[in-house]
């Protein structure tokens, strides 16, 4: 509990970019406080023992980093093993009543070739893979080393790209991208789920929204590789929070922010702590909420319209041992990285127009990985077997679980269980532990869940829709904070999380960004 009343800066929500801040400005001498709402800080980014009688610490929310800066890791000096996982993907398919798979290595090898050629019948959508991501890569290597620093011009970034590759990814539809360079319906599919992980939309949406969602998930780091975290989402949150209290920070949990008042020399806050009303006052605040919940605390109507929309199932199980897959690929390669199900092109494109319609997708896109292959050290000294397994649901909007969340969640977990099942030699469910009680070891959150738990507004992971990680060539950027992609309305208000211009995902850029727009300020 905190006894001072007056700080440089207040910092709304303990997620891990409040942390990121908290940390970058307790060191350059700020006074700083975290104020956060639940009973400990994280936010998404946290390690839970989800399930009774088992010591095994899952990652609940978030479960894979790519976004994080190595700069920020090194500057923060953050304690933190970030490790690759030995396959990139595999998507089981069944093709002319065969079982069979696409393997795609982390390192690409022969091994992936030879996977292309057995599933499509030749080397042409292999190398047609390999020219699309390395031109992709040339657009991740032109934007990774700007997030960082203020907003590039759009210009800046075109100019360092060829023009084809501009136009594909940028300026048409990402649909009309993959149709184009791809022809087998698989392939397509597999390129197109980095574009609706966490976003609802059409491959042909003229806004654009998959195109962003597909350049964030490609541009980490140059490389845009998701590795694992050593010791759970839980262990990042750990690192951050120490380098904030080693810097001075302070940090309050359980401290329920009512409202925000700007004025002319910073702003007032008040808090609550389950017992009392609380004040304080800042030089500046830095909201780590979406910006519809900041409207909120600033005294804006609640309005329904505005809203962001989720559009995730997700599904935590312990398991017994790993499942064997009719395709006959050993189980440790497949769970180990990303293993796609009814993600094909034609299922993507399917799944949206069911939900679009307000019905739950049939066949249920999605996608499963092993924490516990890369990282056994969550286990946490469980039997020897025993796993994590991780679903991640795509085009299941908050809408469709509105009316009977309860009974459309449970729906929703049995056509996501059958999708896996549908490559299974034996059923899933069947590999799944019991808990202290006797019950499946099988948790499930839904949009709703995830507003419920983390105050993010439709359950939006990202806090709402994501923009390009760079300004138009007309935009003012007069301010630190217009130049740094944080600003608000009100000069004494910067966003500093997910819903700043490149917030989105466990990245600490939205936090970085923020204190180096105050920095800059001063």
């Amino acid at each position: 509990m905190t006894s001072r009343t007056s700080y440089d800066v207040a910092i709304v929500g303990g997620g891990h970019n409040g942390l990121t801040a908290a940390a970058y400005l307790a060191r350059a001498g700020l006074s700083v406080v975290v104020l956060e709402r639940l009973g400990h800080v994280g936010g998404a980014a946290v390690s839970a023992t989800a399930f009774s009688g088992h010591p095994v610490r899952l990652s609940r929310y978030s479960y894979l980093v790519s976004l994080l800066p190595d700069q920020v890791v090194t500057e923060l000096g953050l304690d933190i093993e970030l490790v690759s996982r030995s396959t990139a993907s595999y998507t089981p398919v069944v093709r002319d009543g065969r079982p069979t798979g696409l393997l795609v290595e982390r390192l690409e090898d022969e091994a992936t070739r030879r996977s292309f050629r057995d599933l499509t019948g030749s080397d042409e959508e292999y190398d047609a893979w390999r020219t699309f991501y390395t031109d992709v890569a040339h657009l991740g290597w032109a934007v990774a080393p700007t997030l960082l620093q203020p907003l590039p011009r759009a210009r800046a970034i075109r100019a360092q790209v060829g023009p084809t590759t501009w136009s594909e990814i940028v300026t048409a539809p990402l649909g009309e991208t993959i149709e184009r360079r791809f022809k087998d319906d698989v392939v397509r599919g597999v390129v197109a789920t980095d574009a609706l992980i966490g976003t609802f939309a059409s491959l042909h949406d003229p806004s654009l929204i998959q195109n962003r969602c597909f350049l964030y998930h490609l541009i980490g780091n140059g490389t845009g590789e998701w590795r694992v975290p050593v010791g759970g989402m839980g262990a990042v949150t750990e690192a951050l929070t120490k380098a904030a209290l080693d810097a001075g920070a302070e940090i309050v949990t359980g401290a329920g922010v009512r409202w925000i008042r700007p004025g002319a020399d910073g702003a007032e806050i008040v808090w609550h702590d389950g017992s009392d009303e609380r004040g304080l006052t800042a030089g500046v605040v830095l909201a780590n909420v979406a910006p519809w919940v900041l409207g909120l605390l600033l005294g804006q109507p609640h309005d329904d319209q505005t809203k962001p929309q989720g559009a995730q199932l997700k599904i935590n199980f312990l398991l017994d041992r790993l499942p064997r897959l009719r395709s006959g690929v050993d189980p440790s390669v497949a769970f180990a990285g990303t293993l796609h199900l009814a993600e094909s092109y034609g299922e993507l494109l399917s799944a949206y127009g069911a939900a679009a319609s307000g019905a739950l997708p049939d066949p249920m896109p999605g996608e499963v990985y092993c924490h516990s292959l890369t990282d056994p050290s969550i286990l946490g000294g469980a039997p020897e077997g025993t796993h994590t397994l991780t679903y991640f649901g795509l085009h299941t909007p908050a809408a469709l679980f509105e009316a009977d969340p309860e009974a459309t969640k449970a729906e929703a977990v049995r056509r996501a269980i059958a999708s896996l099942d549908a490559h299974l030699v034996e059923p899933i469910e069947t590999c799944v532990a019991r808990d202290a009680d006797g019950n499946p070891c099988i948790e499930a959150k839904i949009p709703q869940d995830v507003e419920r738990d983390l105050a993010m507004p439709g359950g939006h992971i990202f806090h709402g829709d994501l923009e390009w990680p760079w300004a138009s060539d007309r935009a003012l950027l007069e301010t630190p904070a217009a130049r740094w992609g944080v600003q608000t309305d009100h000069p004494a208000v910067l966003l500093c999380g997910s819903g700043a211009r490149r917030g989105g995902a466990v990245s600490g850029i939205g936090g970085h960004n923020a204190a180096q727009a105050v920095l800059e300020s001063r």
